[in-house]
């Protein structure tokens, strides 16, 4: 199958910021898909992500965009059903829509919103996956959840295409969630490197499984930071190297089942440069290895 690969862009709100024209830029280069982070709280400023995600998507036309992926915390479930439906409609279908527990509860302190314990926040994962699917297809929708209450909401118009939900899962009960409900499963190189995300996929796979699911169906989505320069060396969290190099690295992983690769930029103030070696030397020798 033919890899997709995925672009971060930066949510920095720095002096001279704009990232319009990097998303126009990364779709010029033939990224299939942009991603955004979904951090509010802290000491750099920063643009907040559904807003940001918005501007990108009146600013570009063709490339997927997605959220990787957003902390529930921050909202409603059913009010994000909402928001998700308009922005897949204006977007003509291009929102992926990941969603997570939420890993940093520091941020949620901060914001006075609810910070959970490992269990209830994958409690709460599912009872937000079950709103969003039943505010998609039902009117009048009602849940009772634990966490969440929905009483008789009626949203229209409903979608017009499926909005395919990715979550951003680790442990067992968060695996064995994305098997059973979600489309597809996000994580990151630097929390998980190669041979435990293999680990990880094969429970997520057998959860798929046991639900009755075809586990071919669901997105295997990688996050790996990476440095394109001659003589870098690696390290846990950067896959760094000459072009060659880090497109061999990037295939193995595709053979290992990460269909979709999402690359983050580690050169900082070399954003656009990099950005164009990974399109340009990158990706095509990615390709030539699969092929």
């Amino acid at each position: 199958m033919e890899p997709t690969f995925g672009l971060e862009l930066s949510t920095a709100a720095a002096a001279g910021a704009d990232p319009a024209a990097e998303a126009l830029a990364a779709e010029s280069l033939g990224f299939d898909l942009l991603t955004i982070t979904d951090h509010l709280h802290g000491s750099h400023p920063t643009f907040e992500t559904w807003t940001l995600l918005a501007w990108v998507a009146a600013s570009t036309r063709h490339v997927k965009l997605a959220p990787l992926v957003l902390a529930l915390p921050y909202r409603s479930p059913a009010v994000l059903a909402k928001m998700a439906e308009t922005l897949a409609r204006l977007s003509h279908g291009r929102l992926v829509l990941g969603l997570g527990g939420g890993g940093f509860d520091a941020e949620f302190s901060a914001f006075g919103l609810p910070v959970r314990e490992p269990a209830e926040k994958v409690e709460a994962l599912g009872e937000a996956l079950e709103i969003l699917h039943g505010m998609w297809t039902v009117s009048p929708f009602t849940y009772a959840g634990r966490h969440f209450d929905v009483h008789e909401a009626r949203t229209e118009p409903k979608p017009v295409t499926h909005i395919p939900v990715w979550l951003g899962t680790y442990g067992r009960r968060g695996l064995a969630l994305t098997g059973r409900l979600a489309d597809g499963w996000n994580l990151s190189m630097p929390f998980a490197p190669p041979e435990r995300a293999v680990e990880l996929r094969d429970r997520v796979r057998r959860a798929a499984e046991a639900a009755g699911r075809d586990p071919g169906e669901l997105t295997y989505a990688y996050n790996v930071p990476v440095l394109v320069r001659e003589g870098a060396e690696p390290t846990p969290k950067v896959l760094a190297g000459a072009p060659r190099e880090v497109a061999a690295r990037l295939a193995d992983f595709v053979r290992l089942g990460f269909g979709t690769l999402c690359l983050s930029i580690a050169g900082g103030r070399e954003a656009g440069e990099q950005r164009e070696r990974l399109a340009l030397e990158v990706l095509p020798a990615v390709r030539d290895a699969l092929a």
